[in-house]
């Protein structure tokens, strides 16, 4: 039972760990406040902070989570490291960056999560790799990038693009994003299908296929003093009919919102 329990709470530490990362990884990029995406070669950056995090996913009768956690971001002109991705930069200039991805996602659940889940093998989640493109341009952000599932837990792909901008008002920034992600019949299969032998007389059988989701989203960061940052991030995700019709998904929303502090070194 005590092994079964650090189990379960060491994985919902990792996905909270992922829920985090777009929400940290904007407020990183707000601090830099250059007219570059990437440091010059004779820089580096790095900071650190804690966060706290809620996340509501969009499975039956799954609890609300809600966790602290430490936060640490690190980029220079060949990489950027951060919670919950690492990237290798294979070119970089002053508006545009492609780059080698490789991502945690939080993805999955245990069958003890949820008693309308009890019956159903585990689902794990998994790093994705890929390639990733970020642009900056005069009007907004964009980033976009295309993973596979790394471990083969899903031997799924996803894609997704991001759009957003920062607006600045003196001390305090306001950042709106809207983005779309695409994933594959793998990847809906695994973590949203039923198989034959999971199906009861309360949950059916369930074969999934590709679908899209959107995400919307709006921070707000304030900087008291130089080198210091604090921010609120809120997400809802709204899944595609083919999650949403699973019979083991309760909404079609998943909803998240972080809060945290940085210090830039």
């Amino acid at each position: 039972m005590k092994s079964q329990y650090h189990q379960k709470a060491g994985r919902k530490v990792l996905i909270v760990t992922a829920a985090l990362g777009l929400g940290i990884t904007c407020s990183s990029a707000a601090l830099a406040q250059t007219s570059s995406v990437e440091p010059t070669p004779s820089q580096s950056e790095w900071s650190l902070g804690v966060g706290a995090v809620t996340q509501q996913k969009v499975y039956r009768g799954i609890d609300r989570d809600n966790y602290v956690l430490p936060l640490a971001t690190y980029e220079n002109k060949w990489v950027s490291l951060g919670i919950p991705k690492a990237d290798f930069k294979l070119y970089s200039g002053e508006s545009l960056s492609l780059r080698l991805r490789a991502r945690y996602d939080g993805d999955g659940y245990d069958p003890d999560d949820s008693s309308f889940l009890t019956g159903m093998d585990k689902r794990k989640s998994s790093i994705w790799v890929g390639g990733a493109l970020l642009w900056k341009n005069d009007i907004a952000n964009v980033s976009a990038e295309v993973l596979t599932d790394s471990m083969g837990n899903s031997k799924g792909t996803r894609a997704g693009i991001q759009v957003d901008r920062r607006f600045g008002f003196g001390s305090f920034g306001l950042t709106p994003r809207v983005g779309v992600e695409w994933f594959d019949k793998k990847y809906v299969d695994y973590y949203y299908g039923v198989r034959a032998s999971e199906a009861t007389a309360a949950r059916s059988a369930y074969q999934g296929d590709s679908t899209t989701a959107v995400d919307v989203g709006l921070r707000l960061d304030y900087s008291p003093a130089a080198r210091h940052t604090l921010f609120l991030d809120v997400s809802a995700k709204r899944f595609g009919s083919s999650i949403k019709d699973s019979p083991i998904v309760e909404k079609a929303t998943q909803t998240t919102v972080g809060l945290g502090y940085l210090y830039r070194f």
